[in-house]
């Protein structure tokens, strides 16, 4: 399953390079949630939050009525988790939140959130910069690896999102062999972003039980959707 991703940014719709150089803007609300209407699940991403310099908790709240969202990006508490639910998301993506700066999982937090919001709400964000943890909008890192922490999490989410940072927004194809190697790991639903770039490729993911998140091939009408 191919699922579309709006990344939002000082009030708009970007796209990213590795989640530091911006590389396209858009103002044009409608035409994506217009053209992403189709889908089944959207991705939509407050990097605002993420990177802890403000938000767009308006703008998500507007598109999360229109479609079915996943939504991510700040979330830290359950309170908040809730809040995003309440205003029409589908689910929850919690990434820095369940990691410690020791290189632990939260599993506590993990627990008291499902508890709280119900697991079949949360998306694990599992962010790998040289394969390791990417917390804090991928600016920092922790020493623990995916195969670390997705056996520690399963028993808490729905569902686990991959995003390999080092491929983001480059349109370089994204690692398959990671993808089958997680898939190892998880019964639950397995999501990947990061460079995918073809049908071909959303394809190839599929087979092996990966869904795949595709934003800079599609703005970029790479991939048509």
């Amino acid at each position: 399953m191919l699922i579309p991703s709006i990344d939002l940014l000082g009030g708009r719709i970007v796209q990213l390079v590795q989640g530091e150089k911006l590389r396209l803007a858009f103002d044009d609300f409608e035409y994506w949630i217009e053209k992403f209407s189709r889908f089944p699940l959207v991705q939509l991403i407050d990097l605002d939050a993420a990177m802890r310099q403000g938000d767009n908790a308006a703008l998500v709240a507007q598109i999360a009525r229109r479609l079915q969202c996943q939504v991510g990006g700040g979330i830290r508490t359950a309170e908040r988790a809730r809040q995003v639910l309440d205003a029409g998301a589908r689910r929850v993506i919690i990434g820095s939140a369940l990691f410690s700066e020791q290189g632990t999982v939260n599993a506590e937090f993990a627990a008291s959130l499902t508890a709280s919001v119900g697991a079949e709400h949360v998306v694990a964000g599992i962010d790998t910069k040289n394969g390791r943890i990417a917390v804090k909008g991928w600016k920092a890192q922790v020493a623990l690896t995916p195969d670390e922490a997705i056996p520690q999490l399963d028993p808490h989410v729905a569902a686990f999102l991959y995003t390999h940072v080092d491929g983001e927004g480059l349109m370089q194809g994204f690692p398959v062999d990671t993808a089958a190697r997680l898939r190892k790991l998880t019964q639950r639903q397995l999501i990947v972003a990061g460079g995918i770039r073809s049908q071909q490729e959303v394809d190839a993911l599929d087979t092996l039980g990966a869904d795949a998140v595709v934003g800079m091939a599609v703005y970029t009408e790479l991939l048509a959707v």
